[in-house]
């Protein structure tokens, strides 16, 4: 519940700080006093946009501060944890407007954004003024008050998420469809691509191997001559550097016989010439492959030609070219099994969507049976107020038949009922719809008598009653302050009235007053004691001349009225 509400700055306020209570709060004042700008601060905590016209004239910010009690609240605390924000007993939310632009939104200390505010609000505060009179006459949200007023919301939300896990697959099946529409012409495109690449064949590294390779047929006549140049001084020639070396090798091995210490060693040299044997081998051996071959040569710049080719059309490196020959292969292999799973996604469709039609049915019969208890329940409230002959009706219709491609099309994510409230005020009248049918003063009633019936039925802790007095007096307001009191037994109820009839079923009164302070007008809120209540009830019975036969009517009114809060 809304413990407690502080304004600064805003509009007309100055500084305004009010606590209320459990049960019924009245509010009361002089029109123009400011009850409406209480209703326009309330709103912004619920996530109103705001504008820099709504701050003090001369202030550069304004603020709205509210306490709720929200302990017990399962909705709020799921929506909280959704938004990162710790759950408490309490809950404080700021809102400060500033003209500079800069507004800042506060949950418990932690900043929050706008579409937060929005979703805690749904969840702490139900204004019923003009806003909820339009939402009364929205068709499209009459199936949500059904099923709010019959506890079927649990029973929709598992139906939606069958009904999503359908609409995915028929989507699915869709997009398949238009892939095998293209199919023709995607194979045969797929198809060319990969033989192109196949055609041609390349390996990993290949295009590096043949350039090097290149390289060396280019270049043959002279690494051949440089070749055999070397192995004709290392082995060959007359006086070869082998030869001379093992010349060298004996004459150390003679100076080693007569003096040994000597300090070269004759194996040191042995292992220079077998080494230069092995280079000579080498040698020989690279001569022997090494050739000027103009057909080879040809045959690699065709390739790398090729190849290159390839790289420039499936991507810069030829590691590139083979990845995108694995993707056309996967590719090729999903169109073949596009066929085969498209005949799978529908027979599970038809599958999932008759078991849909037969949870569709069962929560649309549970709703006919919630309809004929909310139309008996509306009737004998709206009759209580003073509209006796009036029916109030719950009006089905299926939507559309689906076609073949659509099976889907037969129900949305709320089932497979379209749903009306029709009302017929007056006897002998036709039911019609409610938005062509209800004056301002039968609308205020039937939004008091749903209210009623809804009372017990959801988590808001706090129901705002403004202008439901509209268009209604006498005998009438007496009982809608009976059916407000009623609502105040299981919710908190503030209610603004300007009819002494529903102000004396208060819990607690609060007066709104306008007074100028220099040049300048403010509006401040007060709770009333006993003897300021009577004194404001008479204001409301006589006007201006409040005679002392006026105030002890109005005593007499809170007497007869005053009942302890359950």
């Amino acid at each position: 519940m809304l413990e407690e509400l502080r304004i600064r700055n805003f509009a007309i306020i100055d500084a305004l700080e009010v606590h209320f209570t459990r049960g019924l709060n009245i509010i009361t004042g002089e029109t123009g006093a400011g009850k409406s700008i209480m209703i326009n601060a309330v709103n912004l905590i619920l996530g109103d946009r705001a504008s820099a016209d709504l701050i003090r004239s001369s202030e550069d910010s304004a603020t709205v501060e509210a306490l709720f009690t929200v302990s017990g609240n399962p909705e709020l605390a799921k929506r909280l944890a959704a938004a990162g924000i710790d759950d408490a007993e309490d809950l404080i939310i700021r809102r400060t407007l500033s003209k500079s632009g800069k507004n800042r939104i506060h949950v418990n200390g932690q900043t929050a954004t706008l579409a937060v505010l929005a979703s805690l609000g749904e969840a702490l505060i139900n204004i019923c003024g003009q806003h909820e009179h339009q939402v009364l006459l929205d068709a499209d949200r009459h199936i949500d008050i059904l099923d709010e007023f019959g506890g079927l919301m649990r029973a929709r939300s598992e139906f939606r998420e069958q009904y999503d896990v359908c609409l995915a697959l028929q989507t699915k099946l869709q997009t398949l469809k238009g892939v095998a529409d293209d199919k023709a012409r995607s194979e045969d495109y797929l198809r060319f691509q990969l033989r192109e690449i196949d055609e041609i064949a390349p390996t990993a590294g290949e295009d590096a191997a043949l350039a090097d390779e290149k390289k060396v047929l280019r270049n043959a006549v002279g690494l051949r001559e440089r070749a055999e140049r070397c192995y004709e001084r290392l082995y060959e020639r007359e006086g070869s550097i082998i030869a001379e070396l093992g010349q060298v090798l004996r004459d150390v091995q003679e100076i080693r016989q007569i003096d040994t210490g000597m300090a070269l060693a004759p194996d040191d040299l042995e292992a220079v010439r077998v080494t230069l044997d092995e280079t000579a081998l080498v040698l020989r051996d690279y001569l022997g492959r090494i050739h000027a071959d103009p057909l080879r040569l040809d045959e690699i710049e065709e390739r790398l030609e090729r190849l290159g080719k390839l790289k420039r059309k499936y991507g810069g490196v030829l590691e590139e070219v083979l990845a995108r020959r694995e993707v056309l292969a996967r590719e090729l292999d999903g169109l073949a099994s596009v066929d085969e799973e498209m005949t799978r996604l529908a027979a599970e469709i038809a599958q999932r969507t008759e078991r849909l039609r037969d949870e569709a049915l069962v929560l649309s019969a549970n709703r006919r049976e919630k309809a004929r208890e909310l139309k008996e329940a509306v009737e004998r409230e709206i009759r209580e107020l003073k509209m006796e002959h009036a029916r109030f009706e719950v009006v089905f219709r299926e939507k559309s038949a689906a076609r073949p491609d659509q099976p889907l099309d037969a129900f949305n994510a709320k089932g497979m009922d379209e749903i009306e409230f029709y009302l017929s005020p007056n006897a002998g009248e036709d039911l019609k719809p409610l938005n062509r049918i209800a004056s301002g003063g039968e609308l205020s009633r039937i939004v008091l008598g749903l209210k009623k019936v809804l009372a017990g039925v959801g988590s808001v802790g706090t129901i705002v009653f403004d202008e439901v007095d509209s268009g209604i007096g006498g005998a009438v307001a007496e009982i809608v302050g009976e059916k407000l009191r009623d609502v105040a037994r299981s919710h908190q109820v503030i209610c603004i009235t300007h009819l002494p009839q529903i102000a004396c079923f208060g819990d607690s009164h609060y007066v709104v007053s306008k007074r100028i302070e220099g040049e300048r007008t403010t509006t401040g809120i007060a709770r009333l004691a006993d003897e300021e209540r009577a004194d404001e009830i008479a204001r409301m019975l006589g006007g201006i001349d409040i005679t002392e036969k006026t105030r002890a009517h109005a005593r007499e009114m809170l007497e007869e009225k005053a009942s302890p809060h359950d």
